[in-house]
């Protein structure tokens, strides 16, 4: 699909700042979406809205369709009468530019609980009725979602195969009593899901009026420990108790010399293909209800997937199983139509991959930060980049331009500075600048670099498991030379929208 020249920036809504430890759909999201209109961008990418799971991670989530409760807007809901605003005292800590977990998620739990509570005890009708019709719309994975959700609670987090047989095996007699018996915490997570779909499609109508498209972020594998790995165990590659046989992961590369180990449970694709790929056709449905434009993370798995035995400690052990290749993509498209996707292509790309994304006309991406390591030839430099690219300075997963500055070998520094004729100095808006200049219709920073922040800032470390996803910026950080400056690197690179001139 061929999408105009284009500038965005990479910011996931927990790194705004806000009152209540952490950036969420509330009043900053809002300004933020003005400060991007004011600044030329006409992109806003996310990591994944869903919950996040181990680590804090966006990319664990309990639900391939549920969205993060933690980002509802808290004052919203003393708008509505279910909180009191006396209640919301604002959280303070020692690091304002981090989220701190710990204290943030309990806070926001209760007031989620308190506020569900005050609904069910007493609802105008047309809050009721408004309700009831998101329930029922979207009951086909609601239902399973918040009943797994409550049961989680119960079972204090253990895995879902560690449940009472009954329940893991979803025998309909169990699944009865236990709508009976959890009842009222499965309305607190229909009611949670209710008010973040609210919220974020009063944002994303809001961006979307100021010339700004939400350019979401799916990965290709879901949790374990989610409600549809529960819902549809025969889906995946899973043993006659519940557990995965093999797990998603990617071999040693450029971040680790043993190489992930996700553990990701992976697809049962015959299965899928048997089923007319309808699981998958509902997700990126849903997928495209909340956002405009769709990164598939780890697209190369959809051409061959890095399979690992279960009991493998890490990723060494691994093989390349086959994906379902073009099967996927035509039943896709002969359900959804035209979709606009980007693909990520990085890591171990092989001709099959590279074929399967120009087949559909799938834009991948170019790091910049991967240019400068080789020679002439390296496809991540902007000579070499070809129209249908998305172009970053980095993603969440590398660090802030300046850190991986800082980090970078002598031969690797004077590569930069011949080849972008600089001296270093700001090498983050030398990186912006050569993004925009890119022929990729789209170029795409991180937040991080705007500002010139450097590797304490970066959101993640692939293979880091604590420590990493908190990140946070302060109004105060803003300057207005940053919006002037990206706005002029719009105009002189045409990412402004308008049409290149015919002589």
């Amino acid at each position: 699909m061929k999408f105009p020249r284009s500038s965005g920036i990479l910011l996931h809504p927990t790194s705004l700042p806000g009152p209540h430890g952490s950036g969420d759909l509330g009043p900053d999201a809002y300004r933020f979406v003005d400060w991007l209109a004011g600044a030329g961008q006409r992109l806003w990418q996310l990591l994944p809205l869903g919950g996040i799971g181990p680590g804090n991670s966006p990319y664990m989530s309990s639900s391939a369709f549920a969205g993060n409760v933690l980002l509802i807007d808290l004052d919203d809901l003393a708008e509505r009468g279910w909180l009191d605003r006396s209640e919301l005292t604002p959280i303070t800590s020692p690091q304002n530019s981090r989220v701190d977990f710990a204290g943030m998620v309990p806070y926001r739990m209760k007031h989620l609980a308190r506020a569900a509570a005050r609904f069910a005890a007493g609802s105008g009708k047309g809050d009721r009725a408004d309700h009831d019709r998101f329930c029922t719309e979207h009951a086909s994975w609601l239902d399973d979602y918040a009943l797994f959700m409550a049961l989680a609670d119960h079972h204090d987090g253990r895995d879902w195969s560690d449940w009472h047989p009954a329940l893991a095996r979803r025998e309909p007699a169990a699944l009865t009593a236990a709508r009976r018996e959890y009842a009222e915490r499965i309305a607190f997570w229909k009611f949670c899901q209710w008010r973040f779909f609210s919220q974020w499609s009063r944002l994303k109508l809001y961006a979307n009026q100021h010339g700004v498209q939400i350019v979401g972020d799916a990965p290709i594998f879901i949790a374990y420990q989610s409600a549809e790995v529960w819902a549809r165990p025969e889906l995946f590659q899973l043993d006659a108790r519940g557990k995965p046989t093999v797990v998603a992961g990617v071999p040693p590369d450029f971040f680790s010399s043993t190489g992930q180990r996700w553990g990701n449970p992976l697809y049962r694709w015959a299965a899928h293909a048997d089923d007319g790929y309808r699981w998958w056709i509902e997700r990126v449905r849903r997928t495209f209800e909340l956002v405009d434009i769709v990164r598939i993370d780890h697209f190369r798995g959809f051409a061959g997937c890095w399979e690992i035995p279960a009991d493998e400690p890490t990723a060494e052990g691994g093989r390349w199983a086959p994906g379902p290749g073009e099967a996927l993509f035509h039943a896709l498209h002969a359900a959804i139509g035209a979709m606009p996707i980007i693909a990520e292509d990085l890591g171990v790309i092989t001709p099959d991959v590279e074929a399967l994304r120009k087949q559909f006309g799938f834009p991948g991406m170019r790091i910049l930060q991967f240019a400068f390591e080789a020679g002439s030839g390296n496809h991540f430099l902007p000579h070499n980049h070809e129209q249908d690219t998305v172009v970053y300075t980095g993603t969440h997963d590398n660090d802030t331009t300046r850190g991986w500055w800082e980090k970078a070998s002598a031969h690797e520094r004077r590569h930069v500075c011949d080849y972008l004729a600089t001296d270093g100095r700001e090498i983050h808006w030398d990186l912006i600048r050569a993004a925009c200049a890119s022929v990729g219709d789209m170029a795409i920073h991180p937040m991080q670099d705007v500002l010139g922040l450097g590797g304490e800032h970066r959101m993640n470390l692939p293979g880091k498991s604590d420590g990493y996803w908190e990140w946070r910026f302060s109004w105060d950080q803003l300057k207005p030379e940053q919006a002037q400056r990206l706005q002029h690197l719009c105009t002189i690179y045409r990412r402004d929208g308008t049409a290149p001139e015919r002589g």
